[in-house]
């Protein structure tokens, strides 16, 4: 329940939008609860259509919440001490031989299907091979790049699998690398689980549908109501403990507003994310919770679309935002982010970057052959279709036009769209955020490498890359941190193809209904440990 008691008097006008926000719900949600125990099921509510459930090819936080949910990983990350670490999943035990370049996995040899079927080691090496293979067109293939040919059979330079440093010998999979890695942190991602070829080969491109999808995780997809409504049941055969409750049904609704007004009225449990323009009202509330996290919202710069084709143009942008203004505004407890990693990762430098600094920015402005008088060319700065990206795009937008007289058209496409866009015909400027897949810095930085699938500047750098090579080569920290360093100035200050904003906070409600619900610096939602208060 909402308590306005809480609320001090001065904040009548948030009151006053709350109770507009409540009675303008545009969106009409089934109360159908798809026949479920309401004892046995945890309802939350995911702001988007999935764009796809195959795990190969996702490259979204909708998707990954309910992958993370149906699948699992040769490991799985521990969040039960404050230092992030690794445990078993679908490998028992692990270990590395020749300065951590060759790495050898036992895989467990009770897991099953939910169709019954024997995980075998050869589901995760199809796995592999399957991101690898250029016809995936997964974004996420260079995950993989440093095992021994593996790039080269991305590329196609060699089509014959076997070539690659990847062998079997019953349940043990070895692994031989190019450089030295801690490669099993890149296995709890996603894209790198096993796969059923038979099934893909069975149902073609409908093999994610509820009624095809074969998966080992703690749940399984029970319904996929398009664009309404997803659930997952627990799964019997899981290896593992059991998940503790029966059912998850998250509902696809990407008005914040109407979300709310659904945890007020008690239809759902959890919201994962909430509006800016009502934290105000809402961190007062017994259900909000707060959870620093290891993500960085940013825009990223087309370096190749005129006029931003022009490094000048790009830092005068940089240099004419202020971005505690951003952060003042959605009143979230972000950090401003001048640097490319987030606020408590190893490698985070408050001092590193460009800042807001109003001369500098008219500096390169007029460097760029542009001034206040004669203003460079209209750019289009895009987002995904939410609130608070719109309210962000709009005071830059302001900002710019106030400090550099620039124009920017602001755009906005549903996320499934604009992620096609992204790919195809990025704009001038455009919003995103990276989320850490695994708690190194280097996740962030090979983000932005000329082999990475999900770099949609344009920018490639070889000095930029050979960098990053030297920091996986090390295991000194202090060296580790200079390469890192170079890298971050590579990146943000010679290159100028991304323009970081502000280091993220999760915001939610969690309902007293339920208990155990995730809070971790990485928004990993896995719910197998959620229970419901009877």
């Amino acid at each position: 329940m909402f308590r306005f008691c809480f609320i001090h008097p001065i904040n009548v006008s948030i009151l006053v939008l709350l109770i507009i926000f409540q009675l303008s719900c545009t969106k009409k949600i089934s109360s159908s609860n798809y026949g479920l125990d309401p004892k046995e099921t945890v309802k939350l509510v995911i702001s988007t259509e999935p764009p796809t459930l195959d795990w190969s090819k996702s490259s979204d936080s909708a998707s990954s919440f309910i992958l993370e949910n149906l699948m699992d990983g040769l490991v799985s990350y521990d969040f039960s001490k404050p230092e992030v670490s690794l445990k078993p999943a679908l490998a028992e035990s692990w270990l590395s031989s020749n300065n951590s370049k060759t790495w050898e996995f036992t895989i467990r040899n009770d897991v099953k299907w939910t169709d019954g079927e024997l995980l075998t080691p050869k589901h995760i090496v199809d796995g592999w091979e399957r991101l690898l293979n250029s016809k995936t067109a997964s974004v996420y293939s260079y995950f993989l790049f440093g095992i021994k040919n593996a790039q080269n059979y991305n590329n196609g330079s060699e089509t014959d699998f076997s070539k690659l440093g990847i062998s079997i010998d019953g349940q043990k999979i070895k692994v031989e690398l190019n450089e030295p890695s801690n490669f099993p942190y890149l296995l709890t991602h996603h894209s790198t689980w096993p796969i059923r070829n038979d099934v893909i080969l069975k149902h073609g491109d409908r093999w994610t549908e509820a009624a095809n999808i074969v998966t080992l995780g703690p749940y399984k997809l029970k319904t996929w109501d398009h664009d309404r409504a997803i659930v997952f049941e627990r799964s019997d055969s899981y290896f593992e403990k059991k998940a503790k409750t029966k059912f998850v049904l998250a509902f696809i609704i990407e008005e914040q507003t109407t979300a709310i007004n659904l945890f007020k009225g008690g239809q759902v449990d959890a919201l994962m994310t909430l509006p800016s323009a009502m934290l105000g009202v809402l961190k007062v509330l017994p259900e909000y919770e707060q959870i620093p996290t290891l993500v960085t919202y940013y825009f990223g710069f087309n370096v190749k679309k005129p006029p931003m084709d022009n490094a000048d143009l790009r830092r005068a942008v940089i240099a004419a935002v202020d971005r505690k203004q951003v952060t003042d505004m959605i009143q979230g407890g972000q950090t401003p982010l001048t640097g490319w990693i987030p606020k408590g990762m190893f490698g985070y430098d408050e001092s590193a970057g460009i800042g807001f600094d109003l001369e500098r920015a008219k500096a390169s402005y007029k460097k760029a052959g542009y001034s206040f008088e004669k203003p460079a060319p209209n750019i289009v700065l895009a987002y995904n279709t939410n609130d608070d990206h719109k309210r962000i795009a709009e005071n830059i937008q302001a900002q710019l036009k106030k400090n550099l007289n620039l124009t920017v058209e602001i755009n906005n496409e549903e996320w499934k769209v604009y992620l096609g866009t992204l790919q195809s015909n990025p704009p001038h400027m455009y919003r995103m955020g990276w989320v850490a897949d695994y708690p190194d810095p280097y996740n962030f930085y090979e983000l932005m490498k000329s082999t990475s699938d999900n770099n949609h500047t344009g920018w490639k750098e070889k000095s930029f890359d050979a960098i990053l090579k030297k920091a996986a080569e090390t295991n000194v920290m202090t060296e580790k941190f200079k390469f890192y360093s170079e890298a971050q100035n590579k990146l943000l200050v010679d290159g100028v193809a991304v323009f970081p904003l502000y280091s993220s906070v999760t915001q939610q409600l969690v309902s007293k209904r339920i208990k155990n619900f995730p809070k971790n610096a990485m928004s990993r939602y896995s719910l197998k440990d959620v229970e419901v208060v009877k």
